[in-house]
């Protein structure tokens, strides 16, 4: 008995120093953003593609930067993570959405929005083909894409999941529309 009180207190010890260690990809007022606008799916979409584009503005400028920053990779990995947690809720956000009934005008604002998330996925797969190809022929961010390279592919992924769902979503609400006619 006492050996298994032991080995809850371990886990739940280990538990709390993981949760700890995960930090928001969103700052303060960014999340305030959201919560302003928590019953409008559009503007929430809209909200995470300016965020999600924000990060790899960060990125750029970063690398950008003449002289390279001490534990450039590091924050590189960083900010990439935030942007592929932030495609994530995008993912979610569809989901949640999907199957939901909306009023004509959500509707319709959401097909915009879904619109939007492709036609940011096409620019954000550029930026990040244009670092993986940066870590493949600069000296510098190939020394540095050590600290990287893993989870610029997970970005990659994720963004590839975020263009598929809503070119689905937004043929699935054209289909929808056609049959409302």
């Amino acid at each position: 008995m006492r050996h298994a009180k032991k080995v809850l207190l371990a886990v739940l010890l280990l538990s709390m120093v993981a949760s700890a260690k995960r930090r928001d990809p969103l700052t303060d007022a960014e999340g305030d953003q959201l919560r302003a606008v928590a019953a409008k799916p559009a503007k929430r979409l809209a909200l995470y593609i300016k965020f999600a584009e924000s990060r790899l503005v960060a990125i750029d400028q970063l690398r950008s930067d003449p002289k390279p920053a001490e534990g450039r990779g590091k924050k590189i990995h960083d900010i990439l993570e935030d942007f592929t947690a932030i495609l994530d809720e995008i993912n979610d956000h569809l989901d949640m959405y999907q199957g939901r009934p909306l009023s004509k005008d959500e509707r319709e604002d959401f097909r915009q929005q879904l619109k939007a998330v492709i036609e940011a996925s096409d620019k954000f797969g550029l930026q990040l083909t244009q670092l993986k190809s940066a870590a493949e022929t600069d000296s510098q961010i190939k020394k540095e894409a050590v600290d990287f390279q893993y989870v610029l592919q997970d970005a990659v992924d994720a963004l590839k999941s975020s263009a598929d769902m809503a070119r689905e979503y937004l043929n699935d609400k054209d289909s929808d529309a056609g049959k409302q006619k």
